[in-house]
């Protein structure tokens, strides 16, 4: 089966384009596709585990099934993420106290 694969930032970079196509094998994950990407672009590599990653524009997980047409978005972090400075946790519970139903 064929899927798109969307790339942001630095795996953009790295992998020199925005967009590819991925042959894989039925019953594939989200989780192969980013194998197979590993596996053309090594490089890659070293930023598994800090991707977020999105199937037809839904956040999922990276055991997602994937269907022949669809499209991930392979989403690393822009800024390096949350931290250990102390702004970045102010930040980080400003943003849990924003998205909180209310």
């Amino acid at each position: 089966m064929t899927i798109e694969l969307l790339l942001f930032a630095r795996l953009r970079e790295i992998c020199g384009t925005q967009r590819l196509e991925l042959t894989l094998a039925p019953g594939a994950t989200a989780t192969s596709a980013l194998d197979e990407l590993e596996r053309r672009f090594p490089a890659a590599a070293e930023l598994r585990g800090r991707l977020m990653i999105a199937v037809n524009e839904e956040y999922a997980d990276g055991d997602c099934g994937l269907e022949a047409g669809d499209i991930v978005a392979l989403i690393p972090p822009v800024s390096g993420g949350v931290g250990d400075h102390p702004r970045a946790r102010v930040d980080a519970e400003r943003a849990r106290w924003l998205s909180a139903d209310v």
